[in-house]
């Protein structure tokens, strides 16, 4: 056999078995969105579970990993969330102390619009590093290692933070199209039925 023809065979087999084959349409929308979306949330695990071979310093350990989980927190809430999945929330204090969720969403036909591979990597990414950080949190525990439970602790709850906010977000987003379509149906049959009256 001709190697060239070998070369051209083992580059084929590569293509599709190693490679991720998206049809045309199908990619990722916003790529550079989806790195940064990934990134910190990678860096963050990724120092934490690694700086034990570097690092002796636990505040070192902390206040890098708990900077990259801040950064990760800011962009997936300020950034990703409104250009992979319209959507955007935050949390306020009113005048009687009391704490109020506030919802920012596009319009139902602009949510259906959106890239399906975008939405699948914003939500799945935020659920995987939850768990990753449950489960290490398991380990310290295990290890007792009281200290990496506090930095776990803080990564966790800017991570369920998020996925609380963003749930309760897509929640009202539905909630208020709903609304608009019962809305929309209940004039449409008051002007049906106002228009064969004044006909009669």
């Amino acid at each position: 056999m001709d190697p060239s023809q070998l070369k051209l065979g083992w580059d084929v087999a590569f293509v599709f078995l190693f490679k991720v084959y998206r049809p045309p349409g199908e990619n990722y929308a916003n790529p550079k969105t989806c790195f940064f979306h990934v990134l910190f949330k990678a860096g963050a695990l990724a120092f934490y579970i690694l700086s034990a071979l570097f690092f002796n310093s636990f505040v070192i350990i902390f206040v890098v990993t708990v900077l990259l989980s801040a950064l990760d927190f800011w962009v997936v809430k300020n950034v990703s969330g409104r250009i992979l999945v319209g959507l955007r929330w935050w949390n306020e204090i009113n005048d009687l102390g009391e704490s109020v969720w506030k919802f920012e969403s596009l319009d139902q036909e602009s949510l259906a619009r959106m890239n399906k591979k975008d939405s699948w990597l914003f939500w799945w990414t935020l659920y995987i590093t939850a768990v990753a950080w449950i489960v290490l949190g398991i380990f310290s525990l295990i290890r007792f290692q009281a200290d990496y439970c506090l930095i776990v602790g803080v990564c966790l709850t800017l991570s369920i933070a998020n996925i609380v906010g963003f749930t309760k977000c897509r929640k009202d987003a539905k909630k208020q199209f709903q609304q608009f379509a019962s809305q929309t149906i209940a004039s449409r049959v008051s002007s049906t039925i106002q228009s064969a009256f004044s006909v009669v």
